[in-house]
């Protein structure tokens, strides 16, 4: 239990903080003038919560939990990013009068990233402090 926890904390760490970056910079370079009237004045920080909260224990459970090496974790990671935001920005592309090629094409790369380094980094961390 003890190891799932850590591993869900240092998930967390980096998941959320290269995502603090990357909505920090693209938010107004990318979505607002591609997404005009579609975003909400503000943040909804209860929705917004549970994404971070069930996304990242999916990074642990499908990417970081079974890979033997970073470099599976990574992979898996990178996967999950892919298939997660992929069903996010094509549902998105099916179904709105508006949605930027652009957009999915953007978030597809960053989610397959940032899904694939916070899964990667996790494992080594815990493998590092935890001696898994």
């Amino acid at each position: 239990m003890k190891t799932i926890v850590a591993t869900y904390i240092f998930t967390a760490i980096v998941f959320l903080g290269l995502d603090a970056v990357w909505l920090r910079i693209m938010s107004s370079r990318l979505y607002k003038p591609a997404l005009q009237g579609l975003l909400a004045e503000t943040v909804r920080l209860a929705p917004a919560l549970l994404f971070y909260l069930l996304y990242i224990a999916g990074i642990v459970v499908f990417a970081v939990m079974p890979a033997a090496t970073p470099g599976q974790a990574l992979w898996r990671g990178a996967g999950l990013g892919l298939v997660a935001y992929a069903t996010y920005d094509l549902t998105n592309q099916a179904t709105l009068r508006v949605w930027p090629v652009m957009v999915t094409v953007a978030d597809l790369t960053w989610g397959m990233l940032v899904t694939g380094i916070a899964a990667g980094a996790a494992f080594a961390a815990c493998r590092v402090l935890l001696l898994r």
